[in-house]
């Protein structure tokens, strides 16, 4: 039988189970694992909230070295739409000047949210962005940013579940449910 929810006025079925995300994101942190170990300096993982905060935990779980987190909360959407505009709701707490930083996304589709705030870092100082998400909307981004660790890639559809919401609710959902249209 397939499961489904319903979250205020819209339903969604079950997408991605959990295990395929706990799978996934075993994959990412070995990348990173072999990328990050063993340098002197620890880089900074940026969590963009509020969806990648399952993502960021879930991964920090499994990163065998030294990273420091930072949180930044920037929002561009409204309901199941992209406004296409990016704003900042809540800014770093500290510097990053000289550091390698690694953005930590829920998710990426066109990437208007990546391209601001690796701009945004850029001008703050960073020494390098890393950008890690744990879904890409691959048929949607084009921009010339690369996302140098993917977990999963997904079409084009609204989906709810594991940080992400539906006018915020959904984000603690364990799987990754999609929009039953």
């Amino acid at each position: 039988m397939e499961r489904k929810i319903k979250l205020h006025d819209k339903s969604f079925r079950l997408f991605i189970p959990n295990d395929e995300i706990e799978s996934a994101i075993d994959k990412v942190a070995a990348r990173m694992n072999a990328d990050f170990s063993g340098k002197e300096q620890p880089p900074i993982l940026v969590c963009v909230l509020n969806g990648s905060i399952l993502y960021t935990a879930e991964l920090m779980k499994r990163l065998d070295f030294d990273a420091e987190l930072l949180s930044i909360r920037l929002s561009s959407y409204e309901g199941t739409n992209s406004t296409g505009f990016v704003r900042e709701v809540m800014g770093l707490s500290r510097s990053i000047e000289g550091k390698e930083v690694i953005i930590l996304e829920d998710i990426v589709d066109t990437g208007a949210t990546i391209e601001t705030l690796v701009s945004m870092l850029m001008e703050k100082g960073a020494a390098s962005v890393k950008v890690s998400t744990l879904l890409l909307k691959k048929e949607v981004y084009k921009r010339d940013i690369p996302i140098d660790y993917v977990a999963i890639e997904i079409p084009t559809r609204f989906i709810v579940g594991f940080g992400l919401d539906y006018n915020e609710l959904g984000r603690n959902l364990k799987d990754i449910y999609v929009l039953d249209e």
